[in-house]
């Protein structure tokens, strides 16, 4: 069978998705949940690239635009709020397939911390891909910027050279910094330092964000696989905060968890060869996945 549109309901809005059957009888499937702003087929055509790379493995693909966005009708929302997006998706993805009766959330960026926060209250999704997660904040962003710009620029031997032969003002990069490493240090990572809270019911819902991602990371108990991209800003936060808050502490270092990183990469994948690596990595990881009731 060939892609195929199927249109879907949220309430009043219609939603358009793009269905890759598979193999007939696959009994799991990919659902790929698009982050940012921007359709289904994906930066670089990669969502409709990768979703054609595993259909043509036999592994069926459901990938579909939120409301507010594409070929989708309704009012645009971030990732903050596209719970029942997801489980109209997963619903409908699972009518259209006789027999799949597991679901693998696939995501970039927001969509990867949107997969975090719904994963662990629907026990049809048994597998996250998560690629280069959106864990913002201020001063996440001001250590990252610190690791991967300034002090580059700083041990750069051409900053120095411009700097001697008049080229720029020096003094206007280094009381740029001071203020970022001010930022860094100002609270930690945004509410992601000092003890955890692990008093508060509602603590997926509440907090910062990185905090609310390790909740949800926690609360989900299947596999998970971790794409970062080597010269990518969301990722180095990302990094950043999975290896150095308390709330992380160990979580990237579950059994259930791979960690893959492709050095060089941007945020997008937007050369081929990247692209091509993280479907293969996508592909050879859910081929080791055991099926639910099967291992």
């Amino acid at each position: 069978m060939s892609e195929r549109a199927v249109v879907f309901h949220v309430g009043e809005d219609e939603l358009l998705g793009i269905l890759h059957p598979g193999a007939e009888g696959a009994r799991r499937g990919v659902l790929i949940a698009v982050g940012g702003p921007q359709y289904r087929v994906g930066s670089h055509r990669q969502f409709l690239l990768l979703a054609r790379h595993l259909a043509a493995q036999g592994i069926p693909v459901f990938r579909f635009d939120f409301r507010g966005m594409g070929d989708s009708s309704g009012a645009q929302r971030t990732f903050h709020d596209v719970h029942d997006d997801l489980h109209a998706a997963v619903d409908t993805f699972a009518g259209e397939v006789p027999g799949m009766h597991e679901v693998t959330l696939w995501g970039l960026c927001g969509a990867a911390s949107a997969a975090l926060f719904y994963a662990w209250r629907d026990p049809r999704v048994t597998g996250l891909v998560l690629v280069n997660p959106w864990a913002r904040t201020e001063e996440g962003l001001a250590r990252a910027y610190l690791k991967t710009y300034y002090l580059q620029r700083l041990f750069s031997r051409d900053f120095w050279s411009g700097a001697l032969k008049g080229r720029f003002n020096p003094w206007v990069s280094l009381r740029s910094l001071g203020r970022m490493v001010g930022t860094a240090v100002g609270s930690g990572s945004g509410g992601a330092s000092g003890e955890p809270d692990n008093t508060s019911p509602d603590r997926i819902d509440k907090g910062p964000l990185p905090d609310r991602m390790a909740e949800g990371w926690r609360r989900f108990q299947g596999p998970v696989l971790v794409i970062l991209s080597g010269d990518d800003l969301t990722a180095a936060e990302f990094r950043d905060v999975a290896t150095t808050a308390p709330e992380w502490s160990g979580l990237l270092q579950e059994p259930r968890v791979t960690l893959r990183e492709l050095p060089g990469a941007n945020h997008t994948f937007s050369r081929r060869v990247w692209r091509d690596q993280v479907a293969l990595w996508t592909h050879d990881w859910l081929q080791t996945l055991p099926e639910r009731g099967r291992e």
